[in-house]
């Protein structure tokens, strides 16, 4: 039963230079597309009480409470439930904050990427430092205790020292979540047609290294390769992917799993607009696929793999079938054994993809 869905809101005031994301800055179809979204969600979602909503973009918070109150009515949620929303901190007043709360949004996820206004002002960002700080003390006032920030390290012009600058300013506002992603360069983005900026791989494994050793000792889990918590404050709705459970996705370029079947909504807004239902890919996963993705997703969660469950699941025995890539990798210290199984080290995450292929036939 699938109990999670992703919706997404593809408008932005402006696009931010790293951003390959759907996203549009032109929001003259955001009516269009709201009736098209609620339709969609209307003739696909079954009624299921649903565990987590995760409304994402593009930056969801360009629409107004009430917008976002339509979405959310859709569905049937209950007080545990978790409701996330990503939010722009120039987007929001404590009024704003506090009609998100009222309509049952209980968590918030701000992306700040840095606390450097001269940083931001290169990648485009909106926003300043003191509108993160300012946004996320209103949300406290208005009610949020679950609240996470989103950071980008090996920015151009950071140092080592100002990205640990800025975890520590997270710590101190008392957030409960942090995601930290390192900067990539993706073809559709705008710094790769207009510089030739290149993250630096060696420095950006320093901080990542230098990040974990600065949020552990203040009380964060680090529970999966880019995120940390403080207790009980896991994102719900992204450990549902991690657990290679099933998922709704709606809107334009949302992708879901559903019934077996991974599949990926239009990527152009006005095709999407005149048909919300058809899909624009469709794949069935055989179950020697769900078997790797239940591997590879596994690998993300610090915690690892439970290689009992696999054996179970998938009627095989992993030590034998995947033995040799476990002893390669635990000899040079990048995976090691857990209680019940096998875990990424934090070196082991910095080249991930790398041990992961090596479980895909």
């Amino acid at each position: 039963m699938v109990k999670s869905a992703y919706i997404h809101i593809p408008f932005c005031k402006s696009k931010c230079h790293y951003c390959s994301f759907v996203s549009f800055a032109d929001m003259r179809l955001k009516t269009e597309y709201l009736q098209a979204l609620n339709s969609e969600i209307y003739m696909a979602y079954q009624e299921e009480i649903m565990d987590t909503l995760y409304i994402g973009g593009g930056t969801p918070s360009v629409l107004q409470v009430e917008e976002i109150e339509s979405i959310i009515k859709n569905f049937n949620v209950n007080p545990n439930t978790e409701i996330t929303m990503e939010i722009n901190p120039d987007d929001a007043d404590y009024g704003y904050l506090r009609g998100l709360y009222d309509i049952g949004i209980n968590r918030l996820s701000f992306g700040c990427q840095t606390f450097n206004d001269d940083i931001l002002k290169i990648i485009n960002r909106r926003h300043n430092a003191g509108q993160v700080i300012d946004s996320v003390k209103m949300a406290q006032d208005a009610g949020f205790k679950n609240i996470s920030l989103d950071f980008i390290y090996g920015l151009p012009n950071q140092t080592p020292d100002m990205f640990y600058n800025d975890l520590k300013l997270a710590v101190l506002l008392g957030v409960t979540h942090i995601s930290l992603y390192g900067l990539t360069i993706e073809p559709d983005c705008y710094f790769y047609k207009n510089t030739s900026l290149t993250p630096d791989d060696d420095m950006q494994a320093d901080m990542y290294i230098g990040a974990c050793e600065l949020l552990l000792p203040s009380g964060f889990e680090h529970y999966e390769i880019s995120n940390f918590s403080l207790k009980g404050y896991n994102s719900r709705h992204n450990l549902n992917y991690w657990n290679n459970k099933e998922y709704y996705g709606f809107g334009v370029a949302a992708h879901g799993y559903v019934n077996g079947i991974r599949y990926g909504n239009k990527v152009d807004l006005e095709e999407y607009i005149e048909n919300p239902y058809d899909h624009n890919e469709e794949k069935f996963v055989t179950e020697a696929e769900k078997l790797e993705e239940t591997i590879f997703l596994g690998f993300r969660k610090m915690a690892g793999i439970d290689v009992e469950k696999i054996n179970c699941d998938y009627d095989i025995d992993f030590e034998e079938k995947y033995g040799d890539v476990i002893k390669k990798y635990k000899e040079i210290n990048l995976i090691t054994d857990t209680a019940k199984g096998y875990a990424l080290t934090h070196a082991g995450a910095l080249v991930s993809n790398t041990i992961l292929a090596e479980f895909i036939e």
